[in-house]
């Protein structure tokens, strides 16, 4: 802290995103109080907030544990990549373990011997030099007071001596409901400087864990609920990462063809290589088909391609491949091709997001298709879904990576009781593209157009649509077409192109408004 400035100083937590929810981590020299019910990740806050510092910053730590023995604190934590046995090795880690203590008095109601267990605290961390503690959890002695007072003397007494020996403290404890009192005893709150609350709520027959931070005295930070999920690698991940900067040098103004030239023609030359472009339309228009074409024209040009697909396997995918005329086998042969099917509900919105995270980390993908955003409802508000777009774009722009989601018309499109997300997430991406039906008198044809490409040039147009065993073809420009944002079975007046060389007809796109 510079000389003058009286803002605190902080500790971060090195949780994956947790830091950016509280504006650069745990205030230093304090003790935050961590409440949540059972399964709700406490113990896991506060075994990765002493691992992560001692891993990541060199930081000692001392961890007080009440009801876990340390051996299985220590099997646990391994599978995260914390060789906590070898940092006690060093000196650098220590246990308290009163976990005995509980187990020998047994059921016995009385009074605990705070005063031998501080200085058990305070004796390890003088020898270890420890700037982080961690106790986990004050429930298992709290229930041995006969009422709150005491509690919250005790409560007291244990936080005046952490503060007073300059660590940073971890307390979890447990609470009965989600969304009741904050605590058990309903004075821990009001104990300690700072509270963050854990909730694993039950949400359309699904968990859904999410992180709030309630109050961190004297020291700014975001307000409300946020997701975050368990990662078996990963531990605590917490969604959204919209929080993260965005890259100003990463803005590309090369272009990436679609795989479709027509539809090159109407974006302005092709995507740009960091966009993020949305395909609506209804079901069976052609939106895996574009999807493919546009996978095949990555690996034609030498780049890795990714493909998610949540609404058929993989399999499925592969048969409707061949069926185009794909060289699948030239795909696969090439190495540049991954294909990943999963039904939506096999996971929740953040475990999705995770692995597709990690797959692009590791694969390094230059084109990424998701197909189809739209199956992603069936177990996500669409708040969430908004979050996920938000944070794969964070995720994906500063990469490069040119991104094309494909999903059902969104309500403005199809009327009201339609599908949402194509329509909420449409003012988040770089450009919308629509393919919708139009019927003409006993014929139902497709159409196309592109509805926003930001930063480009673009067709304005509403052109027709033929798909054969060759693939997908953008045709002239429609004449008479109407209602092309309905989405379904919108009338088509009179089929005649528009004549060449005239403004609509032209092939050339219309300015950029």
């Amino acid at each position: 802290m510079a000389a003058g400035d009286d803002t605190l100083a902080r500790v971060p937590t090195s949780i994956n995103g947790f830091d950016r929810v509280a504006l650069g981590g745990l205030p230093q020299g304090r003790c935050t109080l961590v409440t949540g019910t059972a399964g709700s990740g406490k113990t896991l806050f506060a075994v990765e907030f002493l691992a992560r510092g001692r891993q990541r910053f060199g930081d000692p730590g001392v961890f007080v544990t009440f009801e876990e023995p340390p051996a299985e604190i220590r099997r646990n934590a391994a599978s995260l990549g914390f060789d906590i046995a070898a940092w006690e090795a060093e000196g650098t880690w220590a246990f308290v373990d009163a976990s005995a203590d509980i187990t020998e008095e047994g059921p016995t109601v009385g009074t605990y011997d705070f005063g031998a267990l501080v200085a058990r605290i305070s004796h390890a961390v003088h020898r270890t030099g420890a700037t982080r503690v961690s106790l986990d959890s004050l429930g298992a002695i709290f229930t041995r007071f006969p009422d709150k007072a005491v509690v919250r003397h005790e409560l007291f007494r244990i936080a005046t001596t952490l503060e007073g020996l300059g660590v940073t403290c971890v307390l979890t404890a447990e609470r009965t409901d989600e969304y009741g009192s904050i605590s058990r005893y309903d004075v821990e709150e009001f104990v300690l400087n700072n509270v963050i609350v854990l909730r694993n709520g039950l949400y359309q027959e699904r968990r859904r864990r999410t992180v709030e931070i309630v109050k961190l005295r004297g020291a700014p930070h975001r307000t409300g609920e946020w997701l975050f999920t368990i990662d078996p690698q990963d531990g605590i991940v917490v969604i959204p990462l919209a929080f993260l900067p965005l890259d100003k040098g990463s803005v590309r103004h090369d272009r990436v063809s679609s795989g479709v030239p027509a539809l090159d023609e109407m974006c302005g030359g092709g995507f740009f290589r960091d966009a993020v472009v949305l395909l609506s339309g209804p079901t069976g228009v052609g939106k895996t088909l574009t999807a493919l074409s546009f996978m095949v024209a990555g690996v034609d040009a030498g780049e890795r391609c990714l493909l998610y697909t949540f609404d058929e396997t993989e399999e499925q995918l592969r048969r409707s491949i061949a069926g185009w005329g794909v060289n699948l086998a030239h795909m696969d042969a090439s190495g540049l091709l991954t294909v990943v099917s999963e039904y939506p509900e096999t996971s929740s919105l953040e475990d999705h997001f995770i692995r597709i995270r990690r797959a692009v980390e590791e694969f390094a993908p230059q084109r990424l298709v998701i197909d189809t955003l739209s199956a992603l409802e069936r177990i996500a508000t669409s708040r969430a879904l908004l979050d996920f777009v938000i944070a794969l774009g964070a995720v994906l722009r500063p990469r490069g990576v040119t991104t094309l989601l494909t999903a059902l018309p969104g309500p403005s499109y199809a009327g009201s009781g339609g599908p949402s997300i194509a329509d909420q997430i449409a003012s988040l991406t770089d450009g919308a593209i629509l393919l919708r039906y139009v019927e003409s008198p006993g014929h139902v044809g497709r159409a196309i157009t592109v509805l926003q490409a930001r930063g480009s040039a673009h067709d304005h147009r509403v052109r027709a649509v033929t798909i054969d065993h060759t693939g997908l073809h953008v045709g002239a420009p429609l004449k008479g077409v109407s209602n092309i944002l309905a989405g379904y079975g919108s009338p088509l007046l009179d089929t005649r192109p528009w004549p060449a060389g005239t403004a609509e007809g032209t092939a050339q796109p219309e300015p950029h408004e």
